[in-house]
């Protein structure tokens, strides 16, 4: 699939179902999606080699217990350098991603650390960064996920 080539209904509804149950089999995709395992390989193939899925991961019991403290950081910058603030914050070893937002908040950062006091270090390093004007935290309580569809 070249990268220009737009995803189709069918490719929309593959991913949707992987993002529900990573570890679903091509025969259960292809029941789900009502076509046959050689579409499901092939366009699966195809999203993979296109970049447009970029791999699969697990999340396991212990990683959760390595970072039980986990949080959303929404961070306002200003200026031109937004890019090189946030390739700042993504070197911080509790950081977990920053995603690109509009309306008041230019970053939201998850940040998973072991403890609150490696949480506070962690905001207090971001809030310092040039170009950091203002920012707002919220500690992330429980996570419920989407169950898987079968």
């Amino acid at each position: 699939m070249p990268p220009d080539t737009p995803l189709d209904p069918l490719d929309h509804a593959l991913i949707t179902a992987l993002k529900r149950d990573g570890r679903a089999s091509l025969s259960d995709l292809a029941l789900q999606l009502n076509v046959t395992r050689t579409t499901v390989r092939t366009r699966l193939s195809k999203l993979l080699a296109s970049g447009e899925i970029a791999g699969f991961t697990a999340l396991t019991k212990g990683d959760l217990a390595d970072s039980p403290v986990r949080a959303l950081m929404m961070v306002a910058i200003t200026g031109t350098g937004t890019d090189r603030t946030v390739s700042r914050i993504l070197t911080m070893a509790p950081v977990q991603a920053a995603h690109a937002t509009n309306g008041q908040w230019d970053v939201i950062v998850e940040l998973a650390t072991d403890s609150l006091e490696t949480l506070d270090k962690t905001l207090t390093r971001i809030r310092r960064l040039e170009g950091v004007s203002h920012s707002e935290t919220h500690l992330l309580m429980s996570t419920r996920r989407a169950q898987p569809t079968r």
